[in-house]
């Protein structure tokens, strides 16, 4: 008689709970992109819904219907029953820097639309070759790195580029994100149940929609929303199906110089990132191949932007999150299926009308709690400093963004403001730059040196010392660009961290054998 083969469930009930946590946090990503797309590069609307959304929903398809199937074959092999699929989507990094780095100046030079997209659309193609290349040297990347430096710059984007804005959103709107954020929390921390087993997200959401409307019909208008948006909204209505681009993709080709400068860079961030991504998974109790998911990230992206979208896509942070609230196979493809449809019906632009967004936001927060708060969980006390200092590169990355904001909507910037002007109220704007430059790298850098001393392992902290030094010469780290002697005074001071490393080790080595012969 043959032995019963496993066979994993595709759905759970608590998948009802990730599919409406996760949904909606893509969803938010999606509303902010088109947001991006309309308002900032003031693209049109037979572009951003007949073109980039559909093709954006194809690529979330793809992605969240493979990590899916891999979340599929390792229950299948495990015998396991709690598996999570690695969450996905459109890198937020990435968003910002695609349109204002990249689409915007493009289109101010070229005053065409086109030119931007096609600029945009280039750029994720040589991303994608970039993370099919890393995603087979990431695995030995991941098996000498310490743990504790991985999910130590995770945590530093947890808490700066991912949860940061959304709290403040939240007690600029307290009516709306406050309750909403206190039902998400007491369903998804503290077990309360709600209307019959209703998740905990879409209650949220509810509830936020209608304070977000009653206070519209009473002049309050928390939310920001009208009538007269909504019925506007639904001039976007209707299907549109995505077209290849392979085109317009080599169109922007002639962009190459002003791509390369950035492409190159956020490529090997996007490899170190879903590395991280990868680690936290692992700390949760499942092991997916590093190799197998940075290829797919690069495959993904690569068809996304032939088909026409100029955003590229990433393995998320936050599979703990999904995965405490019981999310395991079937949250990941319902999520791709559900953006299919709505960037491919126009269904998008009717809900940026109709619900608020800081009545979503909370579900990015809970996230980022989620993510610091393992950092610290899944990794011996003794090594919890050496976290805090991979946290800090990326704190100095966000405090420079807000200073560069802040002096860009006065009409300046720090350069014409001084850098003694700014040390002289304290704001010591070129130690956060160089600091927060290539954060993630750096973090990890940072954090694996001080987990090895911790250790005693001075050979190779050593070692991550001199990787340091190297790649802040050619500018990887603790810059602003790629290239040859970049940031020398930060990569000789890693040099002579290497050396003296180096020297205890050996001290270290000699001690021990000189103590071994006098026993």
């Amino acid at each position: 008689m043959s032995a019963t083969v496993f066979k994993p469930r595709l759905w759970v009930p608590g998948d009802w709970n990730a599919f409406f946590g996760f949904g909606t946090n893509i969803l938010v990503n999606v509303l902010t992109l088109t947001g991006l797309l309309r308002y900032v590069l003031q693209l049109p609307d037979a572009l951003v819904f007949g073109r980039i959304l559909p093709a954006a929903g194809l690529m979330l398809l793809l992605s969240t219907g493979y990590y899916a199937w891999l979340a599929y074959g390792l229950a299948k092999k495990t015998g396991r029953t709690d598996v999570c699929a690695l969450p996905s989507g459109i890198s937020v990094p990435h968003m910002f820097v695609v349109v204002f780095v990249i689409m915007l100046p493009i289109l101010a030079s070229t005053k065409d639309p086109v030119q931007a997209w096609q600029a945009g659309l280039t750029w994720v193609f040589v991303q994608s070759f970039v993370l099919m290349a890393g995603g087979f040297v990431a695995p030995i990347i991941r098996r000498i790195t310490p743990r504790a430096a991985l999910l130590g710059a995770l945590a530093g984007i947890s808490i700066t580029f991912i949860s940061i804005r959304p709290a403040a959103e939240i007690f600029s709107t307290p009516v709306i994100g406050v309750i909403c954020l206190t039902i998400i929390l007491a369903s998804w921390f503290g077990g309360m149940r709600y209307f019959g087993g209703a998740p905990g997200g879409l209650v949220a959401i509810a509830v936020g929609t209608v304070i977000a409307w009653i206070s519209s019909a009473v002049g309050l208008n928390y939310g920001g929303l009208s009538l007269a948006g909504l019925g506007a909204s639904f001039g976007g209505f209707g299907l549109h199906i995505p077209v290849p681009a392979v085109m317009e993709t080599f169109g922007g080709f002639k962009f190459l110089g002003v791509i390369l400068v950035t492409a190159i860079p956020f490529g090997i961030y996007d490899l170190v990132e879903a590395m991280d991504n990868v680690e936290s998974a692992s700390a949760a109790g499942d092991a997916f191949p590093t190799t197998r998911v940075l290829t797919a990230d690069g495959v993904i992206s690569l068809i996304g932007c032939l088909m026409g979208n100029p955003f590229i896509n990433a393995v998320y942070i936050g599979h703990p999150g999904w995965k405490a609230m019981g999310g395991r196979i079937g949250y990941s493809a319902a999520t791709g299926v559900l953006i299919m449809v709505l960037t491919c019906s126009g269904l998008i632009g009717v809900m940026l009308a109709a619900i608020p967004v800081v009545a979503i936001l909370p579900i990015l927060l809970y996230i980022g709690m989620l993510i610091g708060a393992q950092a610290f969980q899944e990794t011996p006390g003794r090594h919890a400093p050496a976290i805090v200092l991979a946290l800090i590169p990326q704190i100095a990355a966000w405090g420079k963004l807000q200073i560069d904001s802040a002096l860009g909507a006065a009409g300046t910037n720090a350069a014409a403001v001084g850098m003694d002007k700014l040390a002289n109220t304290g704001v010591l704007y070129n130690g956060l730059a160089t600091l927060g430059g290539g954060a993630t790298l750096a973090g990890t850098i940072l954090g694996a040196t001080a987990v090895c001393m911790i250790e005693r392992d001075f050979a190779k902290a050593a070692a991550f010392a001199g990787a340091g030094a190297v790649m802040t010469f050619f500018g990887l780290m603790h810059g602003e660009a790629i290239g040859i002697g970049q940031s020398l005074p930060v990569a000789f001071s890693y040099l002579m961290v290497a050396v003296f490393l180096a020297v205890s080790a050996q001290k270290a080595t000699f001690s021990a054998h000189v103590e071994a012969h006098a026993d």
